[in-house]
């Protein structure tokens, strides 16, 4: 899962890392080439005033014509350790990262969120991100930088994924019965499994939950979704195949309020988003329905198609947060990232696996650290 993104990741982390050990190294050698210099030319000094004085006393004993012996000093010129000192300053000497350091690793980086399907004002913003982080930081020589590059990218990530906060069991649990959800997305993106796995869930959790057949054009769509009615023991509303989609919700939400039944799980047509007629519809059930929520589902491998997808329907319906499934399937890991950030609405859940159960609470926090290989994928 994500293996692409983490690799990307793992190299910018490494680019960085060499880099700034190159420079290192460089200014290293140049500042022990500093105290060489220095120290050679503090020692000719000392040498220059030793012999000055050893000339002006000579001068001085001719004039008295006195003889004296030559003093050891004015042989060997005092120079202690000057250059190891330093030399022992410099090991422990800072520098920053400097913008110009991280030019050529950002834009490895920027390139390498895009080959990710990270959408690309969403690229953009993770690189200002990392880069705000990043420069000016104090570091000493040879330290490596590894874990500072580490934070500062699982921080860009966390930030565009953080949302609104919106919770979706804290919201079933407080809001008042019977719960319209509205499912929107395109066919063949898992969504009508996803609303089985949905009601699977919340029938775990003790709540009744009524399913609703509004998908009535394309065919085999109610026999789909009868059968995860009845492997779930659940009620289906449907009407009869080219029906009115919003009847059919509508019917629903009104069995659920006699029934007093908790939660009603809203199929919807698989709309082609640049279909004017179907998005229209999508229109007409908001109106009728007045969903509490609308979901868009769509497959975490149709990056940034997914995005724009997204987008469209939220214009259509105003969506109040995303589902992703097929994440297991997922090597790249930027839909997953650009969808929160581009519709300014959380992601639900994520879907990994056929099965029922196979779903989970998405947490910004259980991506990142999948991404930098910290628990179970």
């Amino acid at each position: 899962m994500f293996e692409n993104l983490k690799k990307k990741l793992n190299q910018f982390k490494e680019s960085v890392s060499s880099k700034e050990s190159e420079l290192d190294e460089h200014e290293l050698r140049a500042e022990s080439s500093v105290v060489r210099e220095e120290a050679a030319t503090e020692g000719a000094e000392a040498q220059q005033r030793e012999t000055s004085k050893l000339a002006s006393s000579l001068e001085t004993q001719e004039k008295s014509g006195t003889q004296q012996s030559q003093p050891e000093s004015a042989v060997i010129p005092e120079r202690a350790s000057s250059g190891a000192g330093k030399t022992s300053a410099g090991a422990f000497f800072q520098r920053e990262i400097s913008d110009k350091d991280l030019e050529e690793p950002l834009w490895e980086l920027e390139q390498a969120l895009l080959e990710s399907d990270v959408a690309v004002s969403v690229a953009e913003e993770i690189v200002e991100t990392v880069k705000a982080d990043l420069v000016g930081t104090r570091r000493k020589w040879r330290q490596d930088v590894g874990g500072i590059v580490d934070q500062a990218l699982r921080d860009s990530i966390l930030k565009v994924l953080d949302v609104n906060g919106f919770d979706f069991d804290n919201f079933v649990k407080q809001a008042a019965k019977p719960i319209t959800v509205v499912f929107t997305g395109i066919n063949g993106t898992g969504k009508t499994t996803t609303i089985a796995k949905v009601a699977h869930r919340l029938k775990s959790e003790g709540y009744s939950v009524v399913l609703a057949a509004g998908d009535t054009y394309r065919a085999g769509a109610l026999e789909q979704i009868q059968l995860h009615a009845e492997n779930l023991g659940l009620k289906l509303i449907k009407h009869h195949q080219g029906a009115d989609p919003a009847a059919v919700i509508y019917d629903a939400v009104q069995y659920a309020q006699a029934r007093h039944k908790d939660v009603v799980l809203a199929d919807t047509a698989g709309r082609i988003h640049t279909n004017i007629n179907l998005m229209n519809q999508l229109r007409k059930i908001e109106r009728v329905i007045d969903a509490d929520l609308v979901i868009f589902v769509d497959e975490a491998l149709a990056g940034n198609d997914a995005v724009q997808r997204a987008l469209e329907f939220d214009a259509a319906m105003p969506i109040d947060g995303s589902i992703l499934t097929k994440v297991d399937a997922d090597s790249k890991g930027g839909t997953a990232i650009s969808i929160a950030h581009a519709t300014r609405k959380p992601i639900l859940f994520m879907g990994l696996g056929q099965r029922y159960e196979d779903i989970v609470k998405f947490e910004p926090q259980w991506l990142v650290n999948r991404l930098f290989d910290e628990g179970e994928t």
